[in-house]
């Protein structure tokens, strides 16, 4: 995975797919840091992880109900990540399924304004939450990435994605 490529010392990963998670108990056995699984709900298995703990998370979120698409992931971040973060730690997260819906001017999802352009979505939507969360305006960046998703991506068919990187303050 990418994480292990940056050469991280130890890998914590919360899995609640119990297919995913039995193929990432073979993929750990084989990669160069400790790997340290566990299975479940990221809302069931975080609040038993130590605070202050972490030099970085990526969450890369899925809801679980079509009502959550737009919001689940900031419970997560405001319940969790502070708490579970080092000062000056890092947040990145990954939400395509809300994104690609915010995304499609003529989309399925009529709750919510639409965009063209994925930085002023993303300046729009989730900017303003994540400043409720605790980040600092000016520690919120991001990175634009180039992306092909795969022509039967249902929730995502924009060919750019957004990664965020949220800085905690010391």
């Amino acid at each position: 995975s990418e994480i292990e490529r940056c050469g991280v010392e130890e890998h914590w990963i919360v899995e609640c797919n119990n297919q995913v998670f039995q193929n990432l108990q073979t993929w750990a056995l084989d990669q160069p840091s400790k790997i340290v699984p566990f299975e479940g709900l990221a809302e069931e298995v975080c609040p038993t992880l130590p605070g202050e703990h972490f030099d970085g998370i990526l969450y890369d979120t899925y809801p679980l109900t079509h009502g959550e698409w737009h919001t689940h992931h900031l419970d997560f971040i405001k319940t969790h990540c502070m708490r579970l973060l080092k000062p000056g730690g890092v947040l990145s997260f990954c939400n395509l399924t809300s994104w690609g819906e915010l995304m499609k001017i003529g989309g399925a999802d009529k709750r919510e304004e639409k965009f063209g352009d994925i930085e002023e979505m993303f300046r729009k939507t989730q900017l303003p939450h994540l400043k409720k969360c605790g980040f600092q305006e000016e520690n919120v960046s991001w990175e634009l990435l180039d992306i092909v998703p795969p022509e039967d991506c249902d929730y995502y068919s924009f060919h750019k994605m957004l990664a965020p990187k949220c800085l905690k303050d010391n």
